[in-house]
């Protein structure tokens, strides 16, 4: 019988960072078991080597791989699916290694084959090292990017949600100088539309968004940039309202997220990296999760990296992957309200 409850492929991370412990830590988390079903992709050794080192239980079950396909839709417990991709006698802690990143690029696309094939209804990550990542020969800016291909995704975008404040953005890791060439109103149309869906899941009810300008002052009316606003932003944001979206902008960046607005907002759709995270990381650093949208299989993510400086000492709190975690089990039930009608520009 399959069991009722979400499932979440949870990769381990990179091996040498903190990942192991913080995945450890979800494995004896009671609470979380009753709200989901959560299976580590990564190595049985590596965790128990952690787990010895620092004080830590480990006495979830282990999966081998060739029975994971028969055991996938009746797991009910947490689990290890160990795919024995370093050998855990190698693992320096805390030290970027090629062997490490090739084994964190592989749970990845493990967890991946997994969800597409139905075998699990979510992912959420645990931290990879993009210089390991990079020397293993994965020549990837991070997780967002090997979803987006490997899932062969027509439209994706990164959202951070938290408590405090929810933003998705237009364009992610470029230079500022590509930013305004990049933009288009179809892109931030695709956003502002995936971002309403996955709000609506969340919380279960319409959203109310707000799209951000690109230029001070978004632009004072053509006086400053190349009237971005005027020619790609607005027009999204209208053909969004004409759909039935409860949406407003484009807003002066530098006003956007004073508490009024907050309070009065669900979620922000920013023009480009640090316009969203700025304000994200002084408002929830320890809280905000990263998901990737428009994917076929719902993903999280940690909103934090390896920690390599204080990997394996016991130290590392997983309060964020416990939020990413359960926020992939919501969000991979279907919205509780109906999609509004997709604009057309």
């Amino acid at each position: 019988m399959t069991n009722p409850l979400p499932r979440i492929a949870v990769t381990m991370g990179d091996p040498a960072g903190v990942g192991p412990e913080i995945c450890l830590r979800l494995l004896a988390n009671a609470d979380l078991a009753r709200e989901c079903v959560t299976v580590v992709f990564g190595d049985a050794a590596v965790l128990k080597r952690v787990a010895g080192k620092i004080g830590l239980r480990f006495d979830a079950l282990v999966l081998a791989k060739a029975d994971w396909p028969k055991v996938s839709q009746t797991a009910n417990t947490p689990a290890v699916l160990d795919l024995q991709c370093v050998d855990a006698a190698a693992v320096t802690p805390g030290k970027v290694d090629a062997r490490c990143g090739d084994a964190a690029f592989r749970y990845v696309i493990a967890a991946i084959e997994a969800g597409l094939k139905g075998e699990v209804d979510a992912i959420t990550t645990a931290p990879l090292n993009k210089e390991a990542l990079h020397a293993a020969g994965h020549k990837y800016p991070g997780h967002t990017e090997i979803f987006a291909e490997r899932m062969r995704a027509e439209r994706s975008c990164m959202t951070f949600f938290s408590d405090e404040l929810t933003c998705s953005l237009v364009t992610v890791h470029i230079g500022y100088h590509e930013v305004p060439a990049a933009l288009t109103t179809r892109r931030i149309l695709d956003v502002i539309e995936l971002t309403a869906d996955a709000v609506r899941r969340q919380r279960g009810r319409e959203p109310r968004l707000a799209v951000l300008g690109l230029n001070p002052h978004a632009g004072e009316h053509g006086l400053f940039g190349r009237g971005e606003e005027e020619r790609i932003i607005a027009p999204a944001v209208e053909a969004a309202r004409a759909a039935g979206l409860n949406i407003v902008g484009p807003l002066s960046p530098d006003t956007a997220f004073l508490p009024a607005r907050r309070r009065e907002t669900d979620a922000f759709i920013c023009m480009y990296h640090d316009q969203a995270l700025i304000p994200l990381k002084a408002l929830a650093f320890d809280t905000a999760v990263n998901t990737t949208l428009g994917l076929p299989v719902v993903r999280t993510s940690v909103d934090h990296g390896t920690a390599f400086d204080i990997a394996w000492q016991g130290k590392a709190s997983a309060e964020n992957l416990f939020a990413a975690v359960r926020l992939a089990a919501k969000l991979s039930r279907p919205a509780e309200s109906g999609k509004s009608p997709s604009p057309s520009v």
